[in-house]
């Protein structure tokens, strides 16, 4: 898709689709109202009926009358108080959404004055915004079905309209924010690919071809390396499938680097490639979305491309340990006490909390390989959806300036995070009678057990992001399909780029 920023009227733009955000209710002064009269009134007639409203991503076709453009589509930014940097992105998106199943090729959006509402100004909308419509063009109902009719449109050209402005700064952010968009869009699909399709040596194959064409190192160990390795938590999950489990291991610039901030930054994803929970094993009922547990291991192998793309060079480690937590005779057992890569030693008391054992082992790993931070992303805990719903990703972290500066990244990427607390009197829950501490406690507290678990396996500063909530929609909204939403993708890349030379 080719980039134009123009700073034309966007009466003067031809496109296809000329696509027009307004905030609050639809008022038609200034550049709206001249809009609104080269419509042919279109819009005011609308509104005036009611089918027009303030209703954020509501949004409406009519016929262009005057304007250069084809067809006119105003979409509803919703209020003014409430804008944010994500409610950009998913007016990019809902706009890419809205034209599904028509024949379009050249879309122009005004940027009109969302620039008033965001920190950043015109310069941080023109990214989000770019960023929006790519991350729109995914759908994963046509994955594996050729022919599929009702997707976005695949555009030739995204020209973004806005009088006056530096049109050579705004390009600049547009084209970033693309990049990010097809970053997240290749986590995405990797996320949505059924667990037949896409096995832990499957994705091991994927990582590679990414390596290849970004220039990045790869290293992939099998069972037999992690177990000379001490990766006992690893091999424990990965050993009751046929499909045997593999560490990925990606690294951009030279190992022994750290980047503009001093850090060596390591981002570790959680990829259970199928989770049916083992030996205790889940209920039937959604097991087949247990596909998309392998999400953040195809986020942090996405940011990093992504990464590669935007700042070559800029050390990152991205740590993808792979497995399907399957049962079988070679599986793993409830009261199966098993060693860790740091040596500590953990009594499985039930094989569903599996996540958290392959990330200790991927995390202890990363020091070794020199990180000096760490952030994790999984799609951990049930208690975190059930805490926090669809649209708002869990998170901890220590010290607090480390979880501080993630916490910033993702503001920077318009990514929501609520800081929960890590409370001290619930290590005891995870006593045991056999081992150094049990993998699971009681169900009160779940979700702070969780991360009081990983936090058994970081020495150096370390956040723990819990995807599970948000980390793909069940149903389909105005700005997404159901499936992966791609959510971290962006924090983890403003994170790693905030180090760039």
């Amino acid at each position: 898709m080719q980039l134009r920023v123009v700073s034309d009227q966007p009466w003067e733009v031809t496109a296809d689709v000329l696509a027009v955000p307004f905030v609050g209710e639809p008022r038609f002064d200034g550049v709206l109202a001249e809009i609104d009269r080269r419509a042919g009134g279109e819009l005011a007639a609308l509104a005036a009926f009611g089918e027009l409203k303030a209703e954020r991503y509501g949004s409406a076709i009519v016929a262009a009358g005057e304007l250069s453009a084809g067809r006119l589509l105003a979409i509803g930014a919703g209020d003014a108080e409430t804008i944010t940097r994500q409610v950009v992105v998913r007016i990019g998106s809902a706009i890419e959404r809205r034209l599904a199943g028509r024949s379009v090729k050249s879309l122009a959006v005004w940027l009109g004055d969302l620039g008033d509402r965001i920190d950043g100004g015109a310069v941080a909308v023109a990214e989000l915004l770019a960023r929006g419509v790519v991350e729109g063009e995914f759908e994963p109902a046509a994955i594996y079905r050729d022919g599929y009719k009702n997707v976005p449109p695949a555009l030739d050209e995204l020209i973004l309209v806005a009088p006056g402005a530096d049109a050579a700064s705004l390009m600049r952010a547009a084209e970033r924010g693309a990049v990010i968009g097809e970053g997240a869009n290749l986590a995405r699909g990797l996320a949505n690919r059924s667990a037949n399709d896409v096995t832990p040596e499957v994705l091991a194959g994927e990582a590679r071809a990414i390596a290849e064409r970004h220039g990045l190192s790869i290293d992939v160990i099998g069972p037999v390396r992690a177990a000379e390795l001490g990766m006992g938590m690893f091999l424990a999950v990965g050993q009751g499938s046929d499909n045997p489990p593999r560490m990925i291991v990606l690294r951009s610039g030279e190992g022994d680097a750290t980047d503009r901030a001093g850090r060596r930054l390591a981002i570790v994803g959680k990829g259970v490639c199928f989770d049916s929970g083992g030996i205790s094993i889940k209920p039937a009922d959604r097991m087949e979305e247990m596909k998309m547990d392998k999400t953040g291991a195809c986020t942090v192998i996405a940011a990093i491309a992504t990464l590669a793309r935007l700042a070559p060079g800029t050390p990152l480690l991205a740590i993808a340990p792979a497995v399907e937590n399957m049962p079988g005779p070679h599986s793993a057992r409830p009261g199966d006490v098993v060693k860790a890569m740091n040596g500590k030693t953990v009594d499985i008391v039930n094989t569903d909390a599996e996540g958290r054992l392959i990330l200790g082992d991927a995390m202890c790993y990363a020091e070794k390989l020199g990180a000096t931070h760490i952030v994790d992303v999984a799609t951990l805990t049930g208690a975190v959806l059930r805490a926090l719903g669809d649209q708002m990703t869990g998170a901890f972290g220590t010290p607090q300036a480390w979880y501080e500066a993630v916490a910033a990244a993702g503001e920077r990427a318009g990514e929501r995070y609520w800081q929960m607390p890590m409370i001290d009197e619930y290590r005891k829950d995870l006593d045991s009678w056999y081992a150094d501490f049990t993998n699971t406690g009681s169900a009160e507290g779940g979700l702070v057990k969780s991360a009081l678990f990983l936090r058994e396996f970081a020495t150096v500063p370390w956040v723990h992001l819990d995807i599970a909530g948000t980390a793909y929609f069940r149903k389909k909204t105005a700005y997404a399909p159901a499936g992966a939403t791609g959510v971290a993708h962006a924090t983890l890349v403003e994170l790693a780029l905030a180090g760039a030379r």
